[in-house]
Formats: structure tokens, sequence, C-alpha cells
């Protein structure tokens, strides 16, 4: 099995910015700069002839080149327990029309469609229960902001977890098309 997902790597200065705030939350788990991504679809496990069916419909989505630039800070929880903390992403409209795209192509190699509302991010740190206060590091970094980068491709990737997170291995870029239709 595969445990895939779709994601824009930022480039190598905001990653290095996002890396020097990562402090002063005990219980963190920081990303490290291999793990800095922005997701456009979470696929899962897929065994091996669905992945391939996925990278091919991949292959097919069509999009322009667009800017983006981190925007502020913010965190995740589920059942009252923070689980994750993001920073976030403007404009939103490219990346969300990039992911709706994404979305109806691994519909079209037979997944099931995404119904979570998408948000886009990059995350920072990831919680168990034990989190400390994270209040502080969200007020000092709410104006978080990034000089505008372009994004050109977006890309597959797999992802292999153990003891020590997850590792991301690229599978497969796809790059913009300037003669996008939309």
């Amino acid at each position: 099995m595969h445990r895939l997902f779709v994601a824009i790597r930022p480039p190598a200065d905001i990653r290095a910015g996002l890396i020097a705030l990562m402090n002063g939350i005990n219980g963190a788990r920081w990303q490290d700069d291999d793990q800095l991504h922005i997701t456009l679809r979470f696929i899962g496990e897929v065994d091996r002839h669905q992945a391939n069916d996925v990278a091919d419909a991949l292959a097919n989505i069509r999009f322009s080149p667009f800017r983006t630039a981190l925007s502020g800070v913010g965190c995740f929880d589920r059942k009252g327990h923070v689980n994750a903390l993001w920073a976030g992403m403007e404009p939103r409209a490219p990346l969300a029309r990039l992911h709706r795209k994404v979305d109806r192509a691994c519909v079209a190699a037979g997944l099931p469609p995404d119904d979570r509302s998408y948000l886009p991010h990059i995350t920072l740190a990831r919680f168990g229960r034990t989190a400390g206060p994270m209040d502080a590091f969200i007020a000092l970094h709410a104006g978080l902001a990034s000089a505008p980068f372009t994004v050109d491709e977006f890309a597959l990737y797999e992802s292999h977890l153990s003891q020590n997170g997850s590792t991301y291995h690229l599978i497969e870029r796809y790059r913009a098309d300037r003669n996008d239709p939309e």
C-alpha cells in the first residue's frame, strides 16, 4: 500500500523563515524542512494500481502559475484539543482552484471526493494531548507575512510513517501550463 498526498513545496527561503519561528511551545513536534508543504489533497492508503491511476489523472491537470504568500498563523483542533499549528496562505482563491482540480482528478481515478472544507496552510507543528499553551506564539506571529512566491508546480508524494514522524518521498512533479483554459 502507498500513503499518498498532493502538495506544493514552498521555496527554500520561505521554509527557512518558518523554521526560524519554530520554538516556544512545550510539547510541540515541530516540522522539519523536508515536511513543510501546502497540502492540496490528502489521498491516504491506495494500492499500486490506484496510485498509478492517480499519478496519470494528475498529469491531465492544467493550471497557470500564480503567486501566494504566508499570511498569519492559526491552529486546528479535534474534540477540543489542539492538534496542529499552521501558517496561512493568501490569496486563498488560486490555491482553492488548484485544490478543486486535484480533487476532481482524484475522483476520476476512483477515489471519493474530499468533502472537508479547504484551508490552504503549511503545518508548523503537531501536538499530542499534552501540548503547552500556544496563545503567546499565535499572538507574536499573528501578522506573519512573506514576500509573494510563484507556484508553478505541484507534486505527488508518498508518506512513510515511523516513530520519529513522517518522511515524504517525491513521486512525480506536475508543472503549470501557461495556456490554462480557466
